[in-house]
């Protein structure tokens, strides 16, 4: 493999690092649990509850609107945790 190839295989591996990192505007369901490393049902009963701040968008699934959660929501939560429980 010479140099040139080298350091091509490099910047793909960056660009791809790079890519994986940076923060969206808003999260799926699906997103936010990989995130926070817990399961989907988890995160969907949390907004559900009014633990996390989350907001009903259209998700292209037909009828029914789907929840997501902002990026100033999930840095709150890694740094808070969850919201006080309503119940």
């Amino acid at each position: 493999m010479t140099l040139e190839e080298r350091l091509e295989r490099i910047e793909a591996m960056l660009a791809a690092l790079v890519e994986r990192q940076q923060a969206r505007e808003w999260y799926s369901v699906e997103q936010f649990a990989r995130l926070v490393g817990r399961s989907e049902f988890t995160v969907r009963e949390w907004a559900r509850k009014g633990r996390i701040l989350a907001a009903k968008k259209g998700s292209g699934r037909g009828k029914f609107l789907g929840w997501s959660i902002s990026h100033d929501e999930l840095l709150r939560f890694q740094r808070e945790g969850l919201r006080p429980s309503a119940e």
